[in-house]
């Protein structure tokens, strides 16, 4: 039994159960669809940080599936150790397991996250096109997603293939909110 969820999620589930009328059969059912399964995966765990009591059960949850010999795995935005409103005995169970940072793609895999993307919407993506795009979106491949997305729209409502000029105009919004705002004195 496999269960992804995201943090948030995990939080409201949570909550509805303490909310609930019937709050013990509730936080049973609760706690039987989480420690009931052989891997859990949570999306940005450090939505849990300034939840004290979602941290306990999030807590008792983990050491349920860890004691039985489940898989957790767990994304963040950064290290359990820059997680600072996270409980000691959290942050350390984070840090036991294998912990793997995560870059921004090189220009190689962006360009095959474009390729792919348009493919699965069943639009053919020129080369000098997603080399393009990839180019200019470096950060973040759900700006690349949402370009390719976005020229999938025009492409199927307007009839334009993709080209340098379309992916140009495209992306011209992404790319300015993308840079950082220069600060000056004034």
């Amino acid at each position: 039994k496999v269960k992804y969820v995201t943090c948030e999620q995990f939080a409201n589930d949570y909550i509805d159960s303490l909310q609930s009328e019937s709050k013990n059969k509730s936080m049973l059912e609760f706690r039987t669809k989480y420690r009931n399964l052989d891997v859990l995966m949570v999306d940005d765990i450090q939505g849990i940080s300034k939840k004290p009591s979602t941290q306990e059960e999030f807590f008792n949850t983990f050491n349920e599936l860890y004691q039985g010999s489940k898989q957790i795995i767990l994304t963040s935005d950064r290290p359990p150790k820059e997680i600072e409103t996270l409980t000691e005995r959290l942050r350390s169970r984070f840090a036991s397991g294998l912990i793997q940072d995560i870059q921004q793609p090189e220009i190689e895999t962006r360009i095959v996250i474009i390729k792919k993307k348009a493919q699965l919407l069943d639009m053919e993506m020129p080369d000098d096109v997603a080399e393009y795009i990839a180019e200019k979106l470096k950060n973040n491949v759900r700006q690349l997603e949402g370009v390719v997305k976005k020229i999938y729209a025009i492409y199927s409502i307007e009839k334009k293939k993709p080209t340098i000029a379309l992916a140009n105009d495209v992306i011209k919004d992404v790319i300015y909110y993308a840079q950082p705002t220069e600060v000056t004195i004034k």
